[in-house]
């Protein structure tokens, strides 16, 4: 994206007001404003509003060689790879009563990926299968998850309907107890974590929340019993009924339009305006697709981390509003590239401000009211937060019976009534409150997850963490042998989650494969490659990807641990040379056969 280097608005005048609107956010409770779901509030979890029916079974007790905890894509691309690898002795436990993970769960109406489909949705090659549209659905992605699980014969190996309660190492056995809430005891050989990094609702801290006399659920756990219709809409039972939604991050975005159509009103309470971007979702063009190649794919997705890693690519092929973020962020390419450190951040700062200004415009050329304008424009950088992609929400200000309440001067909503939700003193009377809250991103595995692990000497997966976490390329613990976990901490992050979680199951299962073939009775990090993959980790970020020392002057959210980054890689944890210098790590180490940095353990 080419500029000149005169800005037509004023940088120093937005740096304050970037400074202003941050500190206006900040709170001192940090990542405590939020309520875990647990005791009374446990429904907002626990609760599965899609299953057909209770379960009913006696406990089982088995061995198996690998027990997978979770069955959305990183679960299913685990079992996948594992599998291609001649390891099939697996059991899936899996919470829902089908596959999907974040795919089942969010049903909300307008619930759609951000992501195209032809990077996000995984196997596409090996299934055969063409994406509706460039941009799919919940529904679509559902039914893709089911799609690999018959595929690959998944469904007789899974238990559905079960949550994990506590992994426990038994030294003696050389196996882990995963025990379920059915009284289940699985002895797995290897487990490979693959909850996912965001899967438990979160609830905000709202003093009241459990006096509500009307009805309440979040929007992972979306109750079409209460609303009607499904989640493309024609939700006919909310057609005398006013709604309060309490957030306004992804799920807010695509649900409000919908609500929007079939409630009598609808009341959205806005702490932080989320950054709204063009969707242009478009369908599949069916000659477009039986012209690709084999490995297209791949190539694909390889070629979207590779913009966003700000380098130079022939072809953009992705060419969405993703890639537009990351090539109005990155450092300009060519002979007038900035030679110092300084100049560069400087460079990169104006066009992320060019590119926000140009998100805060089409609020205006979109949103009639002024006022109602002002307070949806989004006054952080870029990456700051999650942006957002969609063609309906903003024009749903222009409505009659939506109202925006801005609550940042209160740092949020001040209270729950039994009859609605209090804001700047004013009571707005409700019958239904949806908590579009987000998901847990605590660093207490047990908080976000729900499971308890316990390793050698019952050592708590927790109680280790809060020394410091060290892992070997953020897969597995010392002390922790024979565990593995899909997820974002200490390795390479990518904004198509299912390519980075893909490329993990393919190591993981490389590294069960070899154990396996090797007859080791164990297999875990030795302190020395822990050591060492933590020295990696520890270069300075470089600015504009979403990590570092630039979180540390972000609007709060989860992204910077609601305004406490420490100026590291906070959130992700992140390997600073970026996913694509991540993947070739783990080529070379698989190729060079030797395991470094991992110890295995033989029977004697």
């Amino acid at each position: 994206m080419a500029h000149s280097d005169e800005p037509d608005f004023d940088p120093a005048a937005l740096r304050a007001r970037y400074a202003l609107e941050r500190e206006k956010r900040l709170r001192s409770d940090g990542i405590d404003q939020y309520r875990e779901a647990r005791g009374d509030l446990a429904v907002y979890v626990e609760a599965d509003p899609y299953a057909p029916a209770a379960v009913d079974r006696e406990p089982v007790v088995e061995d198996v060689e690998v027990a997978i905890i979770g069955g959305g894509f990183s679960g299913l691309l685990a079992a996948a790879r594992l599998s291609e690898r001649g390891i099939t002795g697996f059991r899936i436990v899996e919470a829902g009563s089908d596959f999907g993970g974040t795919w089942y769960w969010n049903r909300y109406p307008g619930a759609q990926c951000d992501t195209d489909a032809y990077c996000y949705l995984p196997l596409l090659e090996e299934l055969g299968y063409m994406p509706r549209e460039k941009y799919a659905y919940a529904k679509e992605i559902f039914e893709h998850s089911q799609r690999i699980g018959r595929h690959y014969g998944l469904y007789d190996r899974t238990h559905f309907s079960t949550r994990v309660s506590s992994l426990e190492w038994d030294d003696a056995l050389a196996r882990w107890h995963v025990r379920t809430d059915l009284g289940d005891d699985v002895r797995a050989r290897f487990v490979v974590s693959a909850l996912g990094p965001m899967s438990r609702p979160k609830l905000p801290g709202i003093p009241g929340l459990e006096t509500f006399a009307g009805h309440s659920f979040h929007t992972g756990r979306w109750d079409y019993g209460y609303t009607g219709g499904d989640s493309t809409g024609g939700m006919t039972r909310l057609a005398d009924k006013r709604v309060a939604v309490i957030g306004t991050g992804a799920s807010a975005i695509q649900c409000v339009p919908r609500l929007a159509r079939d409630a009598q009103h609808v009341y959205l309470f806005q702490r932080t305006p989320s950054s709204v971007d063009f969707r242009r979702n478009q369908p599949t063009d069916p000659e477009w697709w039986t012209s690709l190649q084999p490995g297209w794919q791949r190539q694909r997705r390889e070629n979207f981390d590779a913009i966003s890693m700000g380098r130079a690519v022939d072809t953009d092929l992705v060419d969405d509003g993703w890639t537009d973020i990351f090539r109005a962020i990155s450092s300009p390419k060519g002979e007038n590239r900035p030679r110092s450190r300084e100049e560069r951040d400087r460079v990169v700062e104006l066009t992320d401000m060019r590119k926000m200004e140009e998100i805060r415009g089409r609020v205006d050329d979109t949103v009639l009211d002024r006022e109602t304008a002002d307070l949806l424009k989004p006054y952080y950088r870029v990456m700051c937060k999650r942006p957002t992609f969609n063609d309906e929400y903003l024009e749903c200000f222009n409505r009659d019976n939506v109202t925006l309440i801005d609550v940042s001067e209160s740092k949020g909503v001040e209270r729950i009534t039994e009859h609605g939700v209090v804001a700047d003193g004013n009571e707005y009377d409700v019958d239904l409150i949806v908590y579009a809250s987000g998901f847990e991103t605590s660093p207490d595995l047990r908080r976000r997850t729900g499971v308890d692990v316990l390793g050698r000497n019952g050592v708590h997966y927790d109680d280790m963490r809060a020394q410091g976490l060290r892992t070997l390329h953020g897969f597995c613990t010392r002390g922790f042998p024979n565990l593995f976990s899909i997820g974002i901490s200490q390795n390479a992050f990518s904004v198509n989650m299912t390519s980075m979680f893909d490329d993990q199951a393919r190591h993981i299962a490389y590294i069960v494969a070899e154990a396996t073939a090797r007859r080791a009775r164990t297999v875990e990090p030795t302190d020395a490659g822990q050591e060492a993959w933590a020295a990696q980790l520890t270069r300075p970020s470089s600015g504009g990807d979403g990590s570092g020392g630039f979180l540390s002057s972000c609007t709060p959210g989860y992204y910077n641990n609601e305004g406490r980054s420490t100026g590291t890689n906070s959130f992700l944890g992140a390997f600073p040379r970026g996913i694509g210098a991540f993947n070739q790590l783990l080529e070379d180490w698989r190729a060079a056969g030797d395991l470094d940095g991992l110890e295995l353990i033989f029977d004697s």
